[in-house]
């Protein structure tokens, strides 16, 4: 193919592949035991696949409604308010989207213009940023603080202008695996009250949160909730990562501006598995119990890594475990995961990549969403270094 021989105009000039496609690549060319990229290595329940199977040969193979089937969209509604005791209207304030990562990218889209500030928290997800770039808004970045990933909320005081439109969270947090307490809601409430800033919450992994600690979502707390969007996932609640399957909710006036970008982007997503999502939400046991079910693999991971040099970092949610490795080597985080992969064969992510500067603290992210199998053999390699 002959190549394009004029300027390109970049949108994301310093932008270049994903690290998570980089470390799997990496780890599929050097065979290596793959606990960087976030996707269990277990199989979808047999009742999901069932289900899926049973509305594809029902004929449910054409284009949903923009907004999602109404049927998952009332589970949701159900959902919400089982656990966290509000209502929001299936009809008007719920949206289907085609997993978590395109509900936040319409929600930016939707809602910053040029020049209007974004703040984020760092270590922060890898797709923040660049979308708030795209769309030609300012990303502000405030880290969190060492040694557990906690929130500075007098410094974010201090980051927030008369442009600030727009705070992200991410609870519980990827990739530090840690959560927002009720005095975290309370702060933000504080700090937003009576401004025009609107709150993306990322909480795609509500339901992977332990050792009893309450999940805190925006939702119950009225003072944020009018002006939140909040983001959640199927394919990390369900161990389905390849459906590609969320949802976004707010309220009526916040979802009509989200509906206009997202109609013109995915317009509608997979109908078969929709209506199987609606029927497996029924049973709120497929959910109930996945902290329990993480949580026991996060201690198994942990108490296989008893004899190894690495510094175990408490992680409170997700399915990410961070290492520590400075009584191991000096290396940059980047090039230690880089030699771990080719070298011991086993891959995970360094933490530097999920920061504006890259900063390195030498700390490795592993996902332990995997069969006992896999994190015994990845334990075992880990505890040879």
């Amino acid at each position: 193919m002959t190549q394009f021989t004029g300027t390109i105009y970049s949108k994301l000039p310093n932008v270049g592949t994903s690290i998570f496609a980089v470390m799997t690549k990496l780890a599929n060319e050097h065979k290596a035991i793959n606990l960087s990229q976030g996707f269990p290595d277990f199989e979808v329940s047999e009742e999901l696949i069932s289900l899926v199977d049973k509305y594809m040969k029902k004929g449910y193979n054409q284009y949903a409604p923009m907004q999602g089937i109404l049927p998952l969209r009332q589970a949701i509604s159900h959902k919400i308010k089982e656990i966290y005791g509000v209502n929001y209207d299936a009809e008007t304030e719920i949206n289907i989207t085609a997993g978590g990562t395109q509900a936040i990218s319409s929600v930016i889209e939707a809602l910053i213009k040029y020049e209007d500030e974004v703040i984020i928290f760092e270590p922060a997800y890898d797709s923040y940023a660049p979308v708030v770039k795209l769309n030609g808004g300012i990303v502000k970045y405030a880290e969190l603080k060492q040694p557990d990933y906690h929130i500075d909320w007098n410094e974010v005081k201090k980051m927030v202008t008369a442009r600030t439109r727009m705070i992200i969270i991410n609870s519980p947090h990827n990739p530090s695996g840690s959560v927002l307490r009720k005095e975290d809601m309370d702060a933000l409430a504080h700090l937003t009250d009576n401004t025009d800033i609107i709150i993306l919450s990322d909480e795609v992994y509500e339901h992977l949160i332990f050792d009893g600690i309450p999940h805190e979502s925006v939702c119950k707390y009225p003072r944020l909730s009018n002006r939140s969007f909040i983001v959640g996932s199927f394919g990390k609640t369900f161990h389905a990562t390849g459906w590609k399957m969320g949802y976004v909710f707010a309220p009526e006036n916040l979802m009509a501006e989200f509906r206009k970008t997202h109609q013109f982007i995915v317009f509608s997503c997979n109908t078969p598995i929709q209506y199987a999502l609606a029927d497996y939400l029924a049973n709120k046991t497929h959910y109930e119990g996945l902290a329990s079910f993480y949580q026991q693999k996060r201690d198994y991971f942990v108490k296989l890594l008893d004899t190894s040099r690495f510094e175990v970092i408490p992680s409170f949610g997700t399915y990410f475990q961070l290492l520590r490795y400075s009584k191991i080597s000096d290396e940059k985080d980047t090039e230690f995961a880089i030699r771990l992969t080719k070298e011991f064969g086993i891959a995970s992510i360094p933490v530097s990549v999920f920061y504006q500067m890259k900063k390195d603290h030498q700390v490795l992210r592993f996902c332990f969403a995997k069969k006992d199998k896999t994190l015994e053999k990845a334990a075992e390699i880990l505890c040879r270094i």
